[in-house]
């Protein structure tokens, strides 16, 4: 696997460099750009097709949940991880809904945001605990459950097809050309959006609302 290729979006010019001068000390990461808002870090996310996309919370001009979504839409392959202040539960699961990969506070130790970045880029999902137990809490109140199969990325939704179909982790990611990880990754999402514990459930709630069928193509 080459470098990991990373766009940073943040409104402030000090704080990027700060992440970029960090970064650039790892041999296996790469900045390949950097954007002031919301709007702009979609139009070089689409152009530079970046690994990761680290981006703060609250964007200017394009808020974060829909640049996400944009960016999760157009380019499945790329993850969004979210530095954040601890914002509040709502904002943090609405951008859980449109496929944010990780969620970081701004005072993560370089050290953990450098392994953060390689776990997210391996296919995992990542959190800082205090972002972790306000999902938790929130989740024992009121589960994240989807009501719609446009909350899915293009990629979950095929992996959840393949799924259905019985193929395993492994035959899913042949079919996909991605690594096994990265299934892993996107099924660990799938279930959190889904409020389910595991594929069969997943399946089950995916054919009941007609999202996928046996004999799709």
């Amino acid at each position: 696997m080459g470098r990991i290729r990373i766009l940073l979006a943040d409104g402030q010019q000090l704080v990027r460099q700060g992440i970029r001068q960090l970064l650039e000390r790892e041999a296996d990461l790469e900045v390949i750009g950097e954007a002031t808002d919301g709007v702009e870090t979609v139009r070089l996310a689409r152009e530079l097709k970046p690994d990761i996309v680290i981006m703060e919370a609250r964007m200017s001009g394009l808020d974060s949940i829909e640049a996400t979504r944009r960016i999760r839409t157009e380019l499945p392959e790329t993850a969004v991880i979210i530095l954040t202040t601890c914002e509040e539960e709502g904002y943090i699961v609405g951008l859980l809904g449109v496929g944010a990969t990780g969620y970081l506070l701004k005072s993560t130790r370089g050290d953990e945001l450098v392994q953060g970045i390689r776990f997210v880029r391996a296919g995992e999902f990542v959190a800082h605990p205090l972002v972790a137990q306000k999902l938790s809490k929130r989740a024992i109140r009121r589960p994240l459950t989807v009501d719609s199969v446009e909350h899915l990325t293009n990629r979950e939704l095929e992996v959840l097809k393949l799924a259905a179909k019985g193929m395993n982790n492994r035959e899913i990611a042949t079919e996909l050309g991605i690594g096994l990880r990265t299934i892993k990754g996107h099924l660990m999402t799938i279930f959190s959006k889904m409020n389910v514990k595991s594929r069969t459930e997943a399946v089950l709630k995916a054919l009941k609302q007609g999202w996928v069928r046996l004999d799709d193509e």
